[in-house]
């Protein structure tokens, strides 16, 4: 039996999306491995997930216009191989027509129980092609970048309109791996040889000490450099949020929200070590995710548990210089990174600045008069970020806001921030830093 090739791979992580509400990045990443896909098809693989599932509404609207078969009689299967091939002719100019058309055939003829689903797949790809020069645009913004008209309408209400557009393009860009090098064992420098001796492109972050952009990575995590610790993936956003906090050598910080963890290992390694992080979890499966990362990174003062933030701990009252609540969330910033998240159902997320507020005043109990306390999303919504703060403050006259400054774009000093693909390229993220009178 032969070894699944790139296209089959990526129609797989398509289906199971679909199919049983897979995230595609975490199932790309298991099945490239359960392939054997060596770097090249990886990152073609890699390319055409997630470069269909930010065009998925673009494509669909293409399908609808093309196939004699209406889109709610397609078989899913049959769905995805046209969306495959379509993404391929559309935005691939290095892919060969005959390449793009028969493997898409090939799957429809493997992965379809209808005969005739072949040849439906041949015919609207090859009309496809030959209208490409006098292709038809959709007006809405909506179908043209692939994001849900609710999604459009909520960036709308925090954004000036002149830079919506700019957000979406954002959305559907493929941004370089973000990592940031464990100084406690290397440096930049050391980290760059060192990985593009492994024939990885690397750069230099623009204005963010200590973190490299990668690309060509196939199998991060089976590098000696991953596996030895030598660095920890970690967007410049999520080290941004860190840098705001102050976390600082010998103190006592809470992780109330931590896993996998990404925001403990950089706040131990800009303590240098020194002092102590309680870095918890909901979730006890999570538990072990932390406490492995700390153990490859070598980083001794991290110790994690099982933690409910909404219920008040008694021990844990005003014990730390720091808490960090990075507080779940709609993800609606880390689209460009897991695309998929656009297409899930809306409804559940208008339940979410409850729990943001029952977090954030439960642990805010944890923090020690003259404390810091920061309350971080990776969401770009204002009843998510800046409401959930306001609430905050309306009832806790023991805290304030307190101003902190960044590196780079960001750069003024704030009190609370929001950072944004189009504007900062890095994760869209919230940050707020609070004190605790004392």
């Amino acid at each position: 039996m032969r070894p699944p090739s790139a296209r089959e791979v990526a129609l797989q992580c398509l289906l199971a999306g679909e199919r049983r509400g897979a995230w595609s990045d975490g199932y790309l990443r298991n099945s490239i491995r359960k392939a054997g896909l060596d770097r090249r098809d990886a990152a073609l693989c890699t390319h055409l997930t997630f470069g269909i599932l930010q065009n998925r509404m673009l494509l669909d609207w293409h399908i609808g216009r093309l196939s004699s078969t209406s889109m709610e009689k397609l078989e899913v299967p049959v769905l995805n191989c046209l969306r495959l091939g379509i993404y391929q002719l559309l935005f691939l100019d290095r892919i060969p027509v005959h390449a793009a058309v028969n493997e898409s055939v090939d799957l429809a003829k493997q992965y379809s129980r209808n005969p005739r689903s072949a040849a439906l797949v041949n015919a609207v790809l090859r009309a496809f092609d030959r209208g490409k020069g006098e292709l038809p645009q959709p007006e809405a913004l909506s179908i043209r970048y692939s994001h849900p008209e609710w999604l459009v309408k909520e960036f709308s209400n925090t954004l000036p309109q002149e830079e919506i557009e700019a957000l979406l393009t954002a959305d559907n860009s493929q941004p370089p791996t973000q990592v940031q090098v464990n100084t406690r064992k290397t440096s930049s420098e050391a980290l760059m040889e060192e990985l593009s001796q492994a024939g990885i492109q690397v750069t230099p972050h623009p204005w963010l000490p200590d973190c490299l952009e990668l690309e060509g990575t196939g199998d991060l995590e089976g590098l000696p450099a991953f596996r030895e610790g030598r660095f920890y993936v970690q967007d410049a956003a999520a080290r941004l949020a860190v840098l705001a906090s102050g976390a600082a050598p010998g103190m006592r910080v809470l992780d109330a929200c931590a896993a996998p963890g990404g925001k403990s290992f950089a706040a131990a390694v800009a303590m240098d070590d020194r002092g102590s992080i309680l870095s918890c979890d909901l979730h006890p499966h999570k538990k072990k995710l932390i406490e492995d990362g700390a153990r490859r990174l070598g980083l001794s003062c991290i110790t994690a548990s099982i933690m409910d933030g909404r219920q008040l701990d008694p021990t844990l009252e005003g014990r730390f210089d720091l808490v960090i609540a990075d507080v779940p969330c709609s993800g609606l910033g880390i689209i460009r990174k897991k695309p998929d998240i656009r297409y899930k159902d809306p409804a559940p997320l208008e339940n979410l600045p409850a729990i943001q507020r029952d977090i954030l005043a439960n642990v805010s109990h944890y923090v020690r008069p003259g404390g810091t306390l920061l309350y971080a999303t990776c969401t770009l919504l204002r009843r998510e970020n800046e409401n959930v703060v306001s609430s905050f403050l309306d009832k806790h006259h023991n805290f304030t806001l307190s101003p902190f400054q960044l590196p780079g774009s960001v750069g003024q000093t704030e009190e609370m921030v929001t950072l944004w693909p189009h504007r900062h390229d890095t994760d869209g993220f919230f940050i707020a830093r609070l004190r605790r009178k004392g």
